[in-house]
């Protein structure tokens, strides 16, 4: 019953914070979460890092290459995934050398996806498609991609049948720091999504947050972001 009230609290305050998208960007202090995956406790090292065989259990959430009815086109060296995932969400792991793996950056671990080139070469690393699928649909997540050279990552978010409920796709520079997203309405349907790139140098999330506990302050996007 707490859950509900609190969920309850948010749906309200929810049209103060949301865009016209079904997923927008908040305030990064604006939603406060209960489960952290820093992917700490994963084997990693610097350099080209670890390889990761199959899905990876990180504990509420699980990581995957891409969702079963996803193909996998690689012709610009990087993964891309194309079509929609089948019902139920449903994680593939990719094949060893091609699956995701973790890298040692500034003393932080970085889950990243290895590319058409396959592990251990340098350029595939970053360079390949992650898939993360929760135990329990998610009225919000936060992330932080790490990485980038000025090209572009692209996540895309689904429902449990494998409906795409969204799709967002930002500038990369050097880490583009956290993401906040809160879905329209704080309808707890995420149920998955994945995350893939189009950069020079590949790049990684970090700091996965989920699990809704509270919104802070329920306060109004500033005018300038609305506006953005």
């Amino acid at each position: 019953m707490r859950w509900l009230a609190r969920l309850f609290c948010l749906v309200c305050a929810a049209p103060a914070l949301a865009c016209e998208d079904p997923i927008c960007e908040v305030p990064p202090d604006s939603l406060d979460f209960t489960r952290l995956i820093d992917f700490q406790t994963f084997p990693s090292g610097y350099g080209v890092g670890r390889a990761l065989s199959g899905v990876v259990d990180g504990k509420g959430v699980r990581f995957g290459e891409r969702f079963l009815g996803q193909l996998l086109e690689i012709d610009t060296g990087h993964d891309h995934l194309v079509g929609r995932p089948l019902p139920p969400l449903t994680l593939l792991a990719g094949e060893d050398g091609s699956n995701l793996g973790t890298i040692s950056l500034w003393g932080d671990n970085v889950l990243k996806g290895h590319g058409p080139r396959g592990f251990p070469d340098a350029g595939a690393v970053g360079e390949g498609s992650i898939a993360a699928l929760f135990d329990r649909d998610q009225p919000a997540l936060a992330l932080d991609i790490r990485g980038g050279e000025g090209g572009t990552v692209t996540l895309v978010f689904f429902d449990r049948t494998g409906a795409p409920i969204h799709s967002l796709r930002k500038q990369v520079d050097r880490d583009t720091g956290t993401l906040t997203l809160l879905r329209r309405g704080a309808l707890p349907d995420i149920a998955g999504f994945t995350v893939e790139n189009a950069d020079p140098e590949g790049l990684g999330i970090d700091n996965l947050r989920f699990e809704f506990h509270e919104l802070m302050g329920a306060r109004p996007l500033p005018d300038r972001a609305r506006r953005g």
